[in-house]
């Protein structure tokens, strides 16, 4: 039997609204009323809803209420005329997700009921056309739901942020959310993880270096901080850091500049300070292993990313995501996935979050036969992979038919991209003199320019 959508909105939409139905397929029911609206969503609360937050009779109070139902129910669709970011956080507060624009467009509408619609023993993926880019966060569980109002609580400030959760918890995309949802937009978004990068290279990265400031110093480098300026770093892992470093990362807070290394005169930098850990910092700072002030500084917005063991209510978003997106990765057609698929992801306890479940979605796409994402194709748990088949190729190395001369060749190309093309930090990292990696580079025709 057709599903239904029971919808609260204004006349000029039920026209479009209509056609949608029609071309997803499912019932459409609408009224202009709140009062039998709510009747018929209580005679058949598995429907779909559309509520438009325009409406006199809607608006976010009524939807608040569709959002309370148990759990079970039908999903909720919000629209409102025109878009904002308020109301874009509304909606994912409601656990809607997207938010339809007003005046509804019959194509848009009934894509977004597709998306929402199960089918008998599965679940439906979305069309190609539909899928987002990669990050994106996803979830409109009460966890998520109160991430997302820290995000804009904390957007609207120029203050650091603290944020704190366990690895592959999506730390790094709640710091685009950010800094994309406050005034700082349009200027650039810069990452570190202060953990990947070795001591000694460190501060060149976060506070540049002056020419001559050590060997393989040819020439003047900006740091982190500099190109920050004007947007948000994101100093990931800052749990990782030395004390000496956590110093200066405090005055770089407090006085608005930095140094670079060999350098003599600051610079002024106007930059917004996201940091990331996954350790306790309050039991680093009674152990004397993170500095007090400078944890004070950082946590003056503080937001706690739940563990995906403690989200499951978002499971199968992140599941749909993902095998879409993969999906669309790997060119292959995927339609949709058993429901049992999905009980045994509920089951799983989830040690690398959704990192984790990322992967074993990147896997199973590749498995899967036949358009169906079935159970055989599925691997959790200790035969599961721990990083995406594109990490897997660096981090089990080369098989053992590639020559010496590819295998040197790949990894100057990786090292000069990690350095952002400058051949001394690359010459240091590799151990050799710059002169040396620059024949290598000519030999090897590698271009520098862009590694």
């Amino acid at each position: 039997m057709p599903r239904t959508v029971i919808g609260l909105i204004s006349q000029e939409g039920e026209g479009e609204a209509a056609a949608a139905a029609e071309e997803a397929g499912v019932r459409w029911h609408a009224f202009r009323r709140a009062s039998p609206f709510l009747q018929a969503l209580a005679e058949e609360p598995e429907a779909i809803v559309l509520v438009s937050l325009g409406h006199p009779e809607g608006g976010p109070e009524l939807a608040a209420k569709v959002a309370e139902r148990p759990e079970g129910s039908g999903p909720l669709l919000v629209s409102a005329p025109g878009a904002s970011l308020e109301l874009a956080l509304t909606a994912r507060k409601l656990g809607a997700g997207l938010l339809l624009r007003e005046p509804l467009v019959a194509s848009e509408l009934a894509r977004e009921i597709r998306r929402r619609s199960r089918i008998e023993g599965g679940i439906r993926l979305p069309d190609p056309e539909e899928l987002a880019d990669e990050p994106e966060l996803v979830g409109s569980g009460p966890a998520m739901a109160r991430v997302v109002r820290s995000i804009a609580e904390a957007a609207g400030a120029s203050s650091p942020v603290l944020l704190s959760g366990e690895s592959g918890t999506g730390k790094e995309l709640v710091a685009r959310a950010i800094h994309g949802a406050g005034d700082r937009r349009t200027g650039p978004f810069v990452a570190i993880n202060c953990a990947a990068i070795p001591e000694h290279l460190l501060e060149s990265e976060l506070f540049g270096h002056e020419r001559g400031a050590f060997t393989g110093a040819v020439a003047r480098k900006e740091g982190r901080f500099q190109r920050a300026h004007g947007g948000t770093l994101l100093l990931d892992e800052v749990g990782d850091m030395s004390l000496i470093l956590q110093a200066k990362i405090l005055r770089a807070l407090e006085e608005g500049q930095v140094e670079r290394v060999g350098g003599t005169s600051p610079v002024r930098v106007d930059v917004r300070v996201v940091a990331a850990t996954n350790r306790e910092l309050e039991e680093e700072v009674a152990a004397d292993e993170f500095r007090e002030d400078l944890y004070y500084r950082l946590a003056v917005n503080r937001i706690a990313l739940p563990p995906l063991r403690e989200r499951l209510e978002d499971l199968e978003e992140l599941v749909i995501h993902f095998a879409g997106y993969f999906s669309r990765v790997y060119g292959r057609r995927v339609e949709g996935l058993d429901r049992e698929v999905l009980r045994m992801l509920r089951a799983h306890s989830w040690p690398g979050n959704v990192r984790e479940l990322r992967n074993v979605l990147d896997r199973a796409v590749q498995r899967c036969q036949g358009g169906w994402i079935r159970p055989q194709d599925v691997t959790v748990g200790a035969d599961a992979p721990r990083v995406s088949s594109r990490e897997r190729t660096a981090a089990e190395g080369y098989p053992p038919t590639t020559s010496l001369e590819e295998v040197e060749r790949d990894h100057i190309i990786r090292v000069l991209a990690y350095t952002d093309g400058v051949m001394a930090d690359a010459a240091e990292i590799l151990g050799i003199h710059r002169n040396t990696l620059t024949r290598r580079v000519r030999a090897l025709g590698i271009d520098s320019e862009s590694p």
